[in-house]
């Protein structure tokens, strides 16, 4: 019986971790946008218009010295994408689980957990596995990674991902 809870304990952590780490962060839909044509703010139900208001012409922008460069949208961004993860319990809790995870701008997601990755890799999580708290730290670099997992009761363990 303690083996079966061990076995859910790391379940639970590395669910949380993988979710943490793989799991993109929602888009949703803009609420309350509706009808109208781009350039008219009058949206009058009678279709009628005032003057169309004079445009200028775009002057275009000073050409510089050196091409620009990319620039980071936020911590993680080359780490964005499907994630599998491998959690292993310590001697508390032996066993091992195997969840998924999204990252998507720095944003960790999975079922039950949530974090953060850094731009250099630095992945912290938190989640919950049937009342426990699951706090989980570690790094990526490249398409695999590597941390450790504490459970509030007392199990803690490793984990590893690699990107799909």
């Amino acid at each position: 019986m303690s083996t079966l809870r061990g076995r859910r304990a790391i379940a639970g952590a590395m669910t949380a971790t993988l979710l943490i780490m793989l799991a993109p962060a929602a888009t949703l839909a803009q609420s309350g946008s509706a009808g109208g044509s781009i350039g008219n703010d009058d949206k009058s139900l009678s279709g009628a218009r005032s003057e169309p208001r004079s445009v200028e012409r775009e002057r275009p922008s000073p050409r510089r010295s050196e091409p620009s460069r990319a620039r980071s949208s936020g911590g993680g961004a080359s780490f964005d994408g499907a994630w599998v993860v491998t959690s292993t319990g310590g001697p508390a809790c032996p066993g091992s689980v195997t969840s998924a995870a999204v990252v998507t701008s720095g944003k960790v997601i999975g079922q039950g957990f949530s974090g953060s990755i850094s731009s250099n890799g630095v992945v912290n999580t938190v989640g919950n596995d049937n009342g426990v708290r699951v706090v989980s730290t570690g790094r990526v670099s490249g398409r695999s990674g590597s941390g450790s997992f504490q459970r509030s009761d007392g199990c803690s363990g490793r984990w590893t991902s690699v990107k799909q």
